[in-house]
């Protein structure tokens, strides 16, 4: 028979004071600092709308973060809540006891209130969820603007139940609330909805922006001008971002996007995925970057040869951590053209793929020696190339004088498949023996993953679900190691 966990004080407590909703109401503003979150949970998991709309009135924290609470298929609890603060709103001086300055409604977990309900006691520095010491000297103080924290996932084409609540209540309340989001992501909703969103939104609050959307090009000028007020924005992604044959005053509408990047002065991650607009076009985004990139990502785009010659020249790339060119066709160009690019990251870059690049023994022979110049290295993917045994040997001798080089990705040597082109389940065994010698031999600590292409179950050109995975650690048992990397 098991035996029931007792319930903590602190939450009996609760549960008996809201029995009596008057009575708990009654003395919040003497209640102890330390009995407001539990209380608070209970009020909200057992739907005591009063008492939500009085605890809002004297929360004694700079910061309420409810969306680790909000149970969207129900929304009382949460109309509760903004039903209070319109009260709160509504007072001309805030109350005494009131320090509520921010309303989170992110989903950042439960660690502020688990951490009063004892399950955990770690909290996090930033989180201004500690209580302020009251401010004695004044009991009337007039009200801020109140702060809506909310992660903006855009990703159907009608606002849900919970967007269209919020964006009315804050519609009415523009004077008194600033809503303030980090995270953008748009992946389905019509330009027109976008834009009466964001309308409401400051848009220079927004931090990351991923744009996952098949637009047409003249659509994603429409959309330029909103990205220019982000002026905050450390992280941008577009995808699918395609040009139709026969679409219009094609140039203006790429010089309309490209100059909205010149007011992007925070920006350092940069991801740009089937952007066809770029063909051709390269150098004109990087005169338009302010400050160096962080992370560049350029993937499954069409580049011509004078793209590749302006990315290797650009200053905006000399202090890259991150450089991935997956599915561009490297292969139809000068190898000495990533050598240069290679050579100009060498000091700073961690990670690098080339996935899908078209690279053959011969390219990548060319740029072998400035990728072993390249010291900070910590992950190397090349699936999806086309490589022999004799030269991935090579590969992996050279690079085992990187000293932080610790996760390499490869593709299976073209000795592992048939005439045609099917893998070899056998050999590709013999291969990873092969390559678990070498790296004995060798005596570092690495994980290496060798990924058959196309996969020979689902047929896909990157492999990640099925791959021969090797590793060797010298001095240290292998249960020490490090997990691999996960991508």
């Amino acid at each position: 028979m098991s035996v029931q966990t007792p319930r903590k004080l602190l939450d009996l407590a609760g549960t008996s004071l809201l029995r009596e909703e008057a009575l708990a109401i009654s003395v919040l503003e003497d209640l102890p600092t330390e009995l407001f979150p539990p209380l608070f949970m209970e009020a909200f998991d057992g739907r005591h709308i009063e008492t939500l709309k009085a605890m809002v009135q004297v929360w004694p924290f700079v910061r309420l973060p409810l969306g680790g609470l909000i149970d969207m298929p129900y929304m009382g609890p949460l109309q509760a809540v903004l039903e209070g603060i319109d009260l709160l709103l509504a007072q001309k001086v805030r109350p005494r006891r009131c320090k509520l300055r921010v309303l989170d409604l992110r989903d950042t977990g439960q660690s502020f209130w688990n951490m009063w309900s004892g399950s955990s006691t770690q909290v996090s520095p930033d989180s201004q969820m500690a209580p302020v010491a009251a401010d004695r000297s004044r009991t009337k103080r007039s009200l801020a603007p109140l702060k809506v924290l909310i992660d903006l996932s855009l990703k159907r084409r009608t606002l849900d139940p919970f967007l269209t609540y919020l964006s009315r209540w804050v519609e009415r309340r523009k004077d008194s609330i600033l809503l303030c989001c980090r995270k953008l992501s748009i992946s389905a909703m019509p330009m027109e909805n976008i834009m009466k969103v964001l309308a409401q939104v400051q848009l220079d609050c927004i931090q990351e922006v991923q744009v996952n959307c098949t637009w047409k090009l003249s659509t994603l000028a429409r959309f330029a001008p909103l990205l220019g007020q982000m002026t905050n924005v450390q992280k941008l992604l577009l995808s699918l971002i395609f040009m139709s044959a026969l679409e219009e005053h094609e140039q203006q509408h790429v010089v309309q996007i490209l100059s909205q990047f010149l007011r992007l002065h925070h920006l350092r991650d940069l991801h740009l995925e089937c952007a066809s607009f770029l063909e051709g076009r390269l150098d004109q985004m990087l005169r338009c970057l302010d400050h160096p990139l962080d992370n560049l990502s350029i993937t499954y785009t069409l580049l011509t040869e004078s793209d590749m010659t302006h990315l290797s020249q650009s200053s905006n790339i000399r202090q890259l951590k991150g450089l991935d060119l997956s599915g561009v066709m490297l292969a139809k160009f000068s190898p000495e053209l990533l050598q240069v690019l290679l050579e100009k990251v060498a000091a700073t870059l961690q990670e690098l793929d080339l996935d899908l690049c078209g690279i053959t023994d011969s390219q990548f022979e060319a740029i072998l020696p400035a990728l072993c110049h390249c010291s900070q290295l910590r992950y190397f993917s090349l699936r999806g190339n086309f490589l022999s045994m004799a030269n991935m040997e090579k590969i992996l001798r050279h690079v085992a004088r990187l000293p932080n080089l610790s996760h390499e990705w490869y593709p299976a040597p073209q000795e592992s498949y048939s005439p045609q082109g099917v893998p070899l389940e056998g050999r590709l065994k013999e291969i990873q023996a092969e390559v678990l010698e070498i790296l004995k031999d060798l005596g570092r600590t690495r994980t290496i993953r060798i990924s058959p292409s196309p996969c020979p179950h689902c047929g896909d050109d990157i492999c990640d679900h099925l791959d021969l995975g090797t590793s060797i650690c010298h001095r240290s048992s292998p249960r020490n190691c490090k997990k691999t990397k996960k991508f």
